[in-house]
């Protein structure tokens, strides 16, 4: 199953920024697991997250590929299509 992993934390401008997208990206059907890195070391460690926002598609456990920062609907859209 192919997901989108999203990193993210509330003091984050940039992740303030792309949460109405990601927010977008989940109300189409895509599967958006969102992540806070104040809470989650264990994951944040495991895929080795050193900045924030990072979207990362992660399909059968294992990642695909990532993007960090601020991207569009359209780009998000097309990173999960890809």
């Amino acid at each position: 199953m192919k997901q989108l992993w999203y990193f993210t934390a509330n003091w984050c401008s940039g992740c303030q920024q792309i949460s109405p997208t990601m927010e977008n990206v989940k109300s189409r059907g895509v599967p958006v697991n969102v992540i806070d890195v104040d809470y989650t070391a264990d994951v944040t460690t495991k895929f080795n997250v050193k900045s924030i926002p990072t979207v990362i598609l992660v399909e059968n456990g294992q990642e695909v590929r990532r993007f960090t920062g601020v991207r569009s609907f359209e780009q998000v859209m097309s990173f999960y299509n890809g």
